[in-house]
């Protein structure tokens, strides 16, 4: 599995932003071999590297897309530090490690999929799955699924019994309740096979033919697929309703106490009671009381949705707002309650703005296999393929003849190990080749008795035409060339990084406070001040929250009683932080008088109630206060005085010319 944190650090570092197009960009043979752009150490670099970095999210044909002078230099002063550190993490074997190779090879998986011959024959699947998104349909089914390690009776018994279900069912039988007493699918004791609305691309692709081909009402012939036998029911299509944009408030629940959830309902119709007066603010109280962390600070809004794509409660309720800002009642979901707001809908895209993501998705369907087939034929073409078909039908008679545990022995005494079984590109590849294949077993092939050579050698030879293709992009292919170096080289500066600067910094305690102490100036309080603020959400609840107030110092425990005393009752009154606080930068505090223990502020229409505590004078922070600005601080101190050694260990030498040549196209004239 690729580290999440290196994966994050890399397209980061590399700024990847869009993906490539599958035609081969061949590149002429030049008589002249180009000039590096820059050495370091005995290590050319070419100036296409350093080009490819430039350009990214930049078409230098256009003039408004150009740098000026300094940016270009700050770009090749970073590029120059990012190949140093790469320099150094290949002289220290950091290349070599088996962790890199295998991270490496996982990257490179999937960056070489959008460039390989299959990305040029979706066309077809691309356009069938577009034209079905244009309806959504709405299925029941049941699923009957094999018994472990089934047989051949197995399999066939199952079916007969869809096949029953199928006649019950035609016969007057509910269906549902049917999907509720036979279906395999856990989700059938709540839903009675109730799929809902989908469209193309959510379901595996022989269920989703059964259910686009048939009419409402119709109850298909079982379908198998590798979850088991379905029998779907089409109970609606309509065309696609496109895709809505919402924000919601949430109240979490949990549903398993029932005071708490009294109390949490009684909230929930607080703030929608609070949401239908002319003068509230949608925004300032899903700050106030959503609990989605992740957007509460943003109005709440979500991605846009479609059919499908959400839990079915939540979509219920967002598609059936119609107009922009429309307001729903509290929605309860798994997640506890909502209120949703409608802020936009929009039709299906065109075909031209979904082509690329209907060809990722498709590419990891299992209708991809129809594809591969054809992309094996395209490669076998291109590639030179010739089979020995004499050999092969001997291979295959011994694999079918002899022990599994036999196989190799036998084929070594007939002297066949080295005999060619077929060549790519005049390369051979020998029954020694298929049986070392097989014996590693990297493949995920499935096999049985009667299939066995077939499979493993039409998987082989898979696996080999990939490997020339790869071969020729490499050779013939730039920009996939410089994408697989820039991955290369991001793995190794994040292994050294991570080794010379970040996890050093991390565990490095005693560097750390000695690094805290020479910097000390650098962590310094300014003026605090111990204080309670409580920002006021009902206007008709400041009164009596003055009241309580007005006599009060600040206490530790003041909080907890301001809550038993208002919130019980009122859970929209009030939000309550305390702490010390640098008063000077603070959005509240600042406007406050810091000689006042209690006092009222309205800051852009907002009631606030302070009450105010010790003061405290500027000082230093304590380590333990600051400790995560200081590692920080050191990993920036650790980084430079990681490339300044670098740079007295490798001569770094600038072709002047190559460089101009760069400069010419970049930058502003």
């Amino acid at each position: 599995m690729i580290n999440i944190s290196r994966f994050l650090f890399l397209i980061l570092i590399l700024g990847f932003s869009c993906s490539p197009k599958s035609t081969v960009t061949k590149v002429e043979t030049q008589e002249v071999l180009p000039s590096p752009l820059l050495s370091i150490g005995d290590n050319a670099v070419f100036g296409d590297e350093f080009l490819h970095m430039l350009t990214k999210n930049r078409e230098f044909k256009n003039p408004d897309s150009k740098i000026s002078v300094e940016e270009f230099q700050e770009n090749l002063d970073l590029f120059i530090n990012y190949k140093l550190k790469v320099k150094e993490a290949e002289s220290m074997g950091l290349d070599k490690t088996e962790e890199f190779s295998r991270e490496f090879e996982v990257f490179k998986d999937d960056l070489t999929q959008p460039f390989l011959i299959k990305n040029s024959l979706q066309e077809g699947e691309l356009m069938k799955a577009y034209n079905r998104m244009k309806e959504v349909v709405k299925a029941s089914h049941i699923l009957l699924q094999f018994p472990p390690n089934a047989s051949q009776a197995d399999t066939i018994s199952v079916l007969r019994m869809a096949l029953k279900l199928k006649e019950e069912a035609e016969n007057g039988a509910d269906f549902n309740e049917l999907a509720f007493e036979h279906s395999d699918d856990p989700s059938a004791k709540d839903n009675k096979g109730n799929l809902g609305y989908f469209t193309a691309l959510q379901m595996v692709s022989s269920f989703e033919d059964a259910a686009y081909s048939m009419q409402v009402g119709q109850i298909s012939d079982p379908i198998l697929t590798n979850f088991g036998y379905h029998i779907i029911r089409l109970e609606d299509r309509q065309p696609n309703p496109g895709e809505v944009k919402v924000s919601h408030i949430l109240v979490r629940s949990q549903g398993n106490d029932p005071i708490t959830e009294e109390r949490i309902l009684r909230k929930v119709s607080e703030i929608y009671s609070e949401l239908q007066k002319p003068e509230s603010s949608w925004e300032e109280i899903c700050q106030l009381y959503s609990e989605d962390t992740g957007t509460k600070n943003s109005g709440g809004s979500l991605p846009w949705i479609g059919l499908g794509s959400v839990i079915p409660e939540f979509e219920r309720a967002a598609f059936s707002l119609q107009e922009e800002g429309e307001i729903s009642p509290p929605v309860k979901t798994p997640f506890g309650y909502h209120i949703i707001r409608l802020e936009g809908k929009k039709p299906l895209a065109s075909y031209e703005e979904m082509e690329s993501s209907i060809k990722s998705r498709i590419l990891r369907d299992s209708r991809s296999t129809l594809i591969q087939s054809q992309v094996v034929a395209i490669q076998k073409s291109k590639y030179g393929f010739v089979e020995n078909e004499i050999l092969v039908d001997s291979i295959s008679g011994i694999f079918a003849s002899t022990p599994r545990q036999e196989i190799a022995k036998t084929i070594e005494s007939k002297n066949l190990s080295d005999s060619v079984l077929f060549n790519i590109n005049s390369t051979p590849n020998t029954v020694k080749g298929l049986l070392e294949f097989i014996a590693e077993d990297r493949q995920v092939v499935r096999t049985n008795p009667q299939n066995y050579f077939k499979t493993w050698f039409d998987k082989f030879v898979e696996v080999k035409l990939q490997e020339a293709e790869i071969t020729d992009l490499m050779t013939n292919n730039e920009e996939y060339r410089l994408l697989i170096q820039e991955y290369r080289d991001g793995i190794l500066l994040f292994s050294l990084m991570n080794e010379q600067v970040w996890q050093k910094a991390i565990e490095d305690s005693l560097g750390q406070v000695s690094f805290y102490q020479e910097n000390i100036n650098r962590y310094q309080w300014n003026d605090r001040v111990q204080a309670l603020i409580l920002t006021m959400g009902k206007e008709e609840s400041i009164p009596s929250v003055r009241r309580f107030l007005a006599d009060k110092k600040y206490q530790p425990n003041l909080v907890d009683r301001l809550e038993n005393t208002f919130l019980i009752n009122n859970p929209l009154a009030f939000t309550v932080s305390e702490g010390i606080f640098e008063w000077q930068q603070h959005p509240i505090l600042k406007n406050a008088d810091m000689s006042k223990n209690f006092q009222e502020l309205r800051i852009e229409g907002k009631a606030y109630m302070l009450v105010l505590g010790e003061k405290v004078l500027p000082g230093p922070k304590k380590f333990e206060e600051t400790r995560g600005k200081v590692i920080q601080d050191y990993q920036e101190f650790l980084d430079k005085k990681l490339i300044s050694s670098l740079k007295e260990k490798y001569a770094v030498q600038i072709n002047e010319e190559e460089k101009q040549k760069i400069f010419d196209l970049a930058v502003q004239k």
